[in-house]
């Protein structure tokens, strides 16, 4: 199959030497677009419009803020800051014109500023950039699955997918696979992902048994990093240790 513009960082991921290739797709989109927002990229109007309106989620302002660019990130969390000082004020101001009885003002009021802050606290500029590139991703997994072989072989040939990945395609498949691929892409779903989280399971015993004084002489065998993989199966976060 000729390979595309989402098929090549698919069959990359693929490629590599990873206990879940998914999680990795998403971590070097997550990379991204944490450079993408803290480059010269801050100062554009369509960018600051985008993230004034709508700011980050809690994991990827620390991101951000690893990210060492603070004069950037303060400006982007100033403009923000403004956008939301200014919206909230016309939502308590509106209610308060409200000429309704009290108690009928107050529910309107606490009702607009719950959901303006419920809406800001599940809107991420950084997540919508992650997913809008990352359900195309899981849909070329499946057409790749449908249509080469080459893929197939390295699909049933990786190191499996962690817990949360091998649901998403356990879920999906029905509705991107055709009749004949879809029973062997589950039976083979099944097989790499049971297969190897038990494998990063039976690690992750020794690692623990080496604390043992019992075993202080026996060989460490594929458990020294089996902490940080058992974490990317059960986790899906891939650390940097």
């Amino acid at each position: 199959m000729k390979e595309k513009l989402y098929t090549i960082p698919v069959n990359d991921a693929f490629n590599t030497d990873s206990e879940c290739p998914i999680c990795l797709m998403k971590k070097t989109l997550e990379d991204n677009a944490i450079e993408f927002t803290m480059g010269p990229s801050y100062m554009e109007d369509d960018v600051r419009a985008e993230t004034d309106k709508i700011g980050f989620c809690g994991r990827h302002i620390e991101k951000l803020y690893e990210n060492q660019n603070r004069l950037g990130l303060a400006l982007m969390l100033k403009t923000h800051m403004d956008k939301t000082i200014r919206d909230l004020e016309k939502i308590t101001e509106a209610n308060g014109r409200l000429s309704s009885p009290s108690l009928f003002k107050k529910k309107a009021e606490i009702s607009g500023v719950k959901s303006y802050i419920d809406h800001l606290n599940n809107s991420c500029y950084i997540c919508d950039k992650i997913n809008n590139t990352f359900i195309r991703y899981i849909d070329t997994i499946f057409s790749l699955y449908q249509n080469d072989d080459q893929f197939r072989n390295k699909f049933g040939q990786s190191k499996g997918l962690c817990t949360s990945h091998y649901g998403l395609l356990y879920e999906e498949a029905p509705k991107k696979l055709k009749a004949d691929r879809l029973e062997e892409f589950i039976k083979t779903l099944n097989t790499v992902y049971l297969d190897n989280i038990k494998r990063v399971r039976n690690d992750l015993e020794w690692f623990i048994d080496k604390f043992d004084y019992r075993y202080v002489n026996e060989p460490w065998k594929n458990s020294k990093d089996a902490l940080p993989r058992s974490i990317v199966k059960t986790n899906s976060i891939i650390t940097d240790h």
